[in-house]
């Protein structure tokens, strides 16, 4: 090899190293080069490199790069293509698990989200077919009553206004708890069974007792017990499916959201949408995580901002990155305030995420949008969220700003509206 510096050989024997929770990056097979090449950014070693078997290395020092470049383009050329491949390689393996990392949060706040209305659904149905499997016992007593058309349709009319006016009643725990011991005696007193069960039931629906006195004076005193029960009867049906009818809804809504989140359904093309429908849509996938944080979410919206020309599966990556990376920031912290504000700004439609963390420091503020630069702990951040952000935005023709200092952070996000 012509020029005045050589590569030195030499033999390794196998070894070991004591590497505490040890991970394998790759494998390196004869004739692969690593470590640092020319034109590489690379300072510090990111891992240690074990020979499995007896191994001859060739190894040449920094200091010649600047002459090899110059003496040797074929060598050099080699090197710096291998170097792009290893970048290539190695950011597409951080963008992966960057993606698969935002999966699993939306994953996890997702099933937490599902959890409870699909947990009642099951839970009312259970009861619902429990509770109707005591009607034919019931209707025996029910059809021996004996009564006018004029009591029927007062007993009708007052479990079906009850029955409008359901949800509507606003209660205490210490007034519920009165009111049920009172209905509780009441029936007590007229022989009717199970007593406290129905006086939940009643006093939920608002069923008072001076309505159950005023219904005592139109029966006979053996159909009672049984009117009173098939009240129980309905209103419990009634309530049930509410519940089943509540928790659906609450799950199509998720799936509503998660499909006008993704945009799974739909071609990927700018679209003019309302900016707020995806921020509210990412607010739903994040809410688990939010709940959990325990902090005050303040929405302080313009409803009267244009629609705006995006890519909305994009711009919710965008959202999700901002809202996700506040959060964490205020991780632990007392009094946690997360704001969005959403303003128009002439041609240009800002969205801020606004923390009030610890905030970012003035020295790594010029590095925060370069990739794989994270201050989050290794496992919950690649340093990818923000590059990706940035190059959203640049897409869009819009800008991100930084404003940050102890107390507050706002990331301003300035879209074009045409």
């Amino acid at each position: 090899m012509a020029g005045k510096f050589c590569l030195r050989s030499r033999y390794t024997v196998d070894f070991s190293l004591e590497v505490a929770a040890p991970r394998a990056l790759g494998a390196l097979e004869k004739g692969n080069n690593t470590v640092l090449l020319p034109y590489s950014r690379l300072r510090t070693a990111v891992g240690a490199a074990i020979a499995a078997e007896k191994s001859i290395i060739y190894e040449l020092h920094k200091d010649n790069f600047p002459e090899m470049i110059k003496e040797h383009h074929e060598l050099t050329a080699v090197l710096v293509h291998s170097m792009t491949d290893r970048v290539r390689d190695f950011t597409k393996q951080q963008q992966q698990n960057d993606k698969m990392m935002a999966l699993g949060k939306l994953s996890a706040g997702l099933a937490h989200e599902l959890n409870n209305p699909s947990a009642a659904v099951v839970r009312s149905a259970r009861e619902l077919k429990k509770h109707l499997s005591n009607l034919p016992e019931k209707f025996k007593s029910v059809i021996k009553i004996k009564t006018t058309d004029e009591i029927v349709d007062q007993v009708n009319e007052l479990v079906f206004n009850r029955i409008a006016e359901y949800g509507k009643v606003s209660l205490s725990l210490m007034e519920k708890s009165e009111k049920e011991d009172e209905m509780a005696e009441w029936l007590e007193a007229h022989a009717i069974k199970n007593s406290y069960e129905l006086a939940e039931t009643f006093v939920e629906f608002g069923l008072t007792i001076p309505s159950l006195e005023n219904l005592k004076t139109t029966l006979r005193d053996e159909d009672l017990s049984a009117v009173i029960n098939w009240i129980n009867q309905v209103l419990n049906t009634e309530r049930l499916v509410n519940e089943i009818e509540e928790a659906s809804r609450r799950i199509n809504d998720l799936v509503t959201s998660v499909k006008s989140y993704t945009h799974m359904d739909q071609a990927v093309e700018r679209k003019r949408v309302e900016i707020h429908l995806g921020i509210r849509n990412t607010v739903k996938m994040l809410n688990h995580k939010l709940k959990k944080s325990n902090l005050e979410l303040i929405e302080r919206f313009d409803d009267n901002l244009p629609e705006v020309n995006i890519y909305v599966s994009e711009m919710n990556q965008v959202w999700t990155n901002l809202i996700d990376n506040a959060i964490d920031a205020m991780e632990g912290q007392q009094g946690s305030k997360l704001e969005l504000v959403t303003k128009r700004d002439g041609a240009f439609v800002n969205v801020s995420i606004i923390d009030n963390g610890p905030g970012v420091p003035d020295d790594i503020k010029d590095k925060i949008f370069d990739p794989f630069y994270t201050t989050k702990p290794i496992g919950k951040g690649t340093g990818l969220g923000l590059d990706v952000v940035q190059q959203i935005v640049n897409q869009h023709k819009g800008k991100i700003y930084l404003h940050s200092q102890p107390g507050h952070t706002e990331f301003r996000v300035c879209m074009p509206i045409d």
